[in-house]
């Protein structure tokens, strides 16, 4: 088996990413796993299923938002650091 080096692992994976995409539609090729990450946080919010449907949408869409606010929090407590240890304004 034939290995390669990360940096050329790493051009690899663009280069077949930018053929998957010249080839068919995004949209269609993660539909699925869209749809599986927005209903993991109907879950989150109502395990049971009881509550309405509306009500569910609307409290899985303040779930979303903050997932990705933690993530935004994460990110930049990272950034501030990587520019702490090089010495840059924190």
């Amino acid at each position: 088996m034939r290995s390669f080096a990360p940096p050329d692992m790493a051009l690899r994976g663009r280069i077949g990413a930018h053929r998957l995409h010249a080839t068919h539609d995004p949209r269609e090729t993660t539909r699925n796993a869209r749809a599986a990450f927005l209903e993991k946080f109907e879950r989150e919010v109502d395990p049971n299923g009881v509550l309405p449907p509306e009500e569910r949408q609307r409290r899985a869409a303040h779930a979303r938002k903050a997932y990705f606010a933690k993530l935004a929090l994460a990110s930049a407590r990272a950034r501030r650091e990587r520019a702490h240890r090089a010495g840059g304004p924190a």
